[in-house]
């Protein structure tokens, strides 16, 4: 489910376009002030941000700006006023899209839907981790260009845990992504194939790359 952040002062518009998300899957929060936009933004991870150019305390193209400089979420302007100018700085900005009010939300889902295959397409399709690469699309590990033998177990577990590095990952967690919800496996096989991993990886320093976190799970960190 996609996570939507609106950035708006109107409530009225927040609830219009509220309902439509949710009533088309999407999973919707709102900010109502651009300080409290640019604090939810850089705190949380947002699939696309709605951004209203008008709004009390940082306005809309300063939060913009703001966002750009630490991650690349996308945006979509939202604003009553139309002027071409007006539209280029917002774009210039570092928005990914401008649609002005009053407008249809089927317009609206259309934008974002070009934005999302967009989005799907520039994915990467390797991970680079130390002197690891992981070739999502062939499905091949290298280290120091040397392919590495994985099982599909024990690939998938490696790509869940670069997917999210830095983050530590709780056994839970890796069995319901990487043995699926209804698994009837235990959390033990984790730990398992977490040892597989190693000693494929890297024989002589067991945790170089995987890194145990005691009593949460595992996590795979950039600067250690």
């Amino acid at each position: 489910m996609k996570n939507i952040l609106i950035v708006e002062d109107e409530e009225n518009m927040i609830s219009f376009i509220k309902m439509e998300l949710k009533y088309e899957g999407y999973e919707v929060n709102e900010a109502t002030d651009g300080r409290m936009a640019v604090q939810m933004a850089l705190e949380n991870n947002y699939d696309l941000i709605l951004l209203d150019l008008m709004l009390p305390g940082i306005n809309g193209l300063e939060v913009c700006r703001r966002i750009r400089k630490e991650k690349d979420t996308s945006i979509i302007m939202l604003t009553a006023r139309d002027s071409v100018m007006d539209k280029v700085t917002g774009l210039q900005t570092g928005a990914d899209d401008y649609l002005a009010k009053p407008f249809a939300i089927e317009e609206l889902l259309a934008r974002m839907e070009v934005i999302f295959r967009r989005m799907k397409s520039e994915v990467k399709e390797e991970i680079k981790f130390k002197d690891i690469i992981l070739d999502i699309q062939g499905r091949i590990v290298k280290i120091k260009d040397e392919n590495v033998e994985l099982t599909n177990t024990e690939f998938q577990l490696l790509y869940t845990l670069l997917k999210n590095k830095n983050k530590v990952m709780t056994r839970d967690i890796l069995l319901d992504n990487v043995w699926g919800y209804n698994s009837e496996a235990e959390t033990n096989v984790v730990d398992v194939y977490i040892r597989y991993l190693r000693n494929k990886l890297d024989v002589n320093n067991k945790e170089k790359y995987i890194q145990t976190v005691r009593g949460v799970g595992y996590v795979m960190r950039e600067n250690d």
